[in-house]
């Protein structure tokens, strides 16, 4: 029999045996479908929480405030030399007088703010926002920072920072655990029903065995049911990902727009730019290891018989 006579063979043979165990095969095809279904929508939520965390981190930025009496051109130089610390992203000045008019329009009545005059009470508020790269060099460049002569006070963000660091790695460990159980189910279901396939199978096997034929022969079939199984299993569940992703986000937005407002989703195509062929990979890879090691098994027991 020529190469592709053996792959048609085997082919035949391994969608001979999904409808002989319809119902193991069904079992084990829904439970990988629910296992990655919910994968996808771990990830959906892992890699948007990451990337609003992410966002929130580079956005949080660091107050610096003068020492009084401190001239412009002092300020301006401060400037320079803080843009030019390596870590930092931008610097944003914002005067005494733009700190009193924000403070007025948000904390004070018309009225109130008139009987001031043309007076600042905060006139030495002036203060540089400060963002930086990457939140990991934040703190020593914000150590640095407040040595620099001029500069009256820091207010670092690094607890909350941290705190959304914290957040974050939970989350990974969280989805890392529960993704690992669904898929060890799916993995033994599969297992089930390979093993069901060589029960059913064994006088056939048997006489294989004694016309000659070779182990990967046998095998193959089986190696085919398992991965088709998985790849059945991960393609359905990205056709409704895939589908539901868009309606999800555009649901959190309109329900929650008050929210979510201000956040941005990572869009359809990055999402699933990682989150497809992942998939397929654990889908075909649970299938087709499910098969191997639960046929060697079965193999080797059947032949101690």
């Amino acid at each position: 029999m020529n190469s592709f006579g053996s792959f048609a063979y085997c082919f035949h043979q391994g969608i001979k045996n999904i409808r002989r165990n319809k119902l193991f095969s069904i079992a084990s095809v829904a439970t990988m479908t629910a296992c990655l279904f919910l994968f996808g929508i771990m990830y959906f939520i892992l890699i948007n929480v990451q990337y609003m965390l992410l966002e929130a981190e580079t956005n949080v930025g660091v107050t610096v405030f003068f020492d009084e009496g401190i001239e412009d051109e002092q300020i301006a130089n401060l400037k320079q030399r803080i843009e030019a610390m390596e870590a930092v992203r931008s610097v944003v000045y914002k005067s005494a007088a733009q700190t009193w008019e924000e403070y007025k329009e948000t904390h004070l009545t018309d009225e109130l703010a008139e009987t001031f005059g043309t007076d600042n009470p905060l006139e030495d508020s002036a203060s540089f926002s400060i963002f930086f790269e990457s939140v990991e060099e934040q703190t020593e460049t914000v150590a640095q920072i407040a040595m620099l002569p001029g500069i009256r006070k820091v207010n670092d963000t690094e607890d909350m920072v941290n705190t959304l660091t914290r957040l974050n790695r939970i989350l990974s460990i969280g989805s890392v655990i529960i993704i690992g159980l669904l898929l060890c189910i799916a993995t033994f279901l599969i297992s089930t029903t390979v093993t069901m396939g060589v029960s059913i199978r064994r006088k056939e096997i048997s006489i294989m065995h004694l016309i000659g034929a070779t182990d990967i022969f046998i095998r193959a079939p089986f190696l085919v049911e398992g991965v088709i199984i998985g790849l059945l299993g991960a393609c359905i569940p990205l056709s409704i990902l895939y589908a539901l992703y868009y309606k999800i986000i555009e649901l959190i937005a309109s329900k929650f727009s008050s929210l979510f407002s201000t956040l941005n989703f990572v869009n359809t195509s990055e999402v699933f730019q990682v989150l497809a062929p992942v998939s397929l990979c654990i889908g075909v890879g649970i299938g087709f290891l499910g098969s191997y090691f639960t046929l060697n098994k079965q193999l080797r027991n059947f032949r101690q018989l």
